[in-house]
This record gives C-alpha cells, sequence and structure tokens, in this order.
C-alpha cells in the first residue's frame, strides 16, 4: 500500500463529526499540521470498533501541529508543538 503523502507535507484534518467510535481527537480536526513520519498500514480502528474486519488497512501517520493553531489561548513558546497518529481517510492536501 503506497502511502498518499510525505514526511514533511502540509496536510489538513476534515472537520467531521460522524456517529460512532472515532480514533482522530476532536480537538485537531479542522487543524492544519505537517506530516512528521509515514507509519504502516492497519486494520481501521473505527470499522474494528463495531466487530467489522476493518479492511482494506489504513495507512497511519504522525502529524506534527503548532500548539499556538491547536489552542488559540496557548502561552508557551511559539514553536512548541504536539504529534498526533491520525489515520490517512481523516487527511486532505492543505
Amino acid at each position: 500500500m503506497n502511502a498518499r503523502f510525505n514526511a514533511g507535507e502540509k496536510v489538513h484534518v476534515r472537520w467531521a463529526d460522524p456517529p460512532g467510535h472515532l480514533r482522530t481527537p476532536y480537538y485537531i480536526r479542522g487543524k492544519n499540521g505537517v506530516i512528521e513520519r509515514v507509519l504502516d498500514a492497519f486494520a481501521n480502528p473505527e470499522e474494528l470498533a463495531f466487530g467489522r474486519d476493518g479492511l482494506p488497512k489504513q495507512r497511519l501517520y504522525r502529524v506534527r501541529f503548532r500548539q499556538a493553531e491547536v489552542w488559540p489561548d496557548y502561552q508557551g513558546q511559539p514553536g512548541d508543538t504536539v504529534d498526533v497518529e491520525i489515520y490517512e481517510h481523516w487527511l486532505e492536501r492543505a
């Protein structure tokens, strides 16, 4: 399975609030980040939660976000970041 995104590429996390089990944290939806690392492909946990087989597998990425963009009132250092692992179907090119 080929990766859709590469390390260093800017991405946008889809803003969605579908019912059910979701692996993507609410606070990160709708935010922009950068692919820090391309990980392996895994069974989709959102499907596994309902007893399905989780196929096709989904590529997982570690995405880096600037803290100030995630939390508007963030008072830390301007370069502070947070990394979140996000499945490919939640990501779009920024």
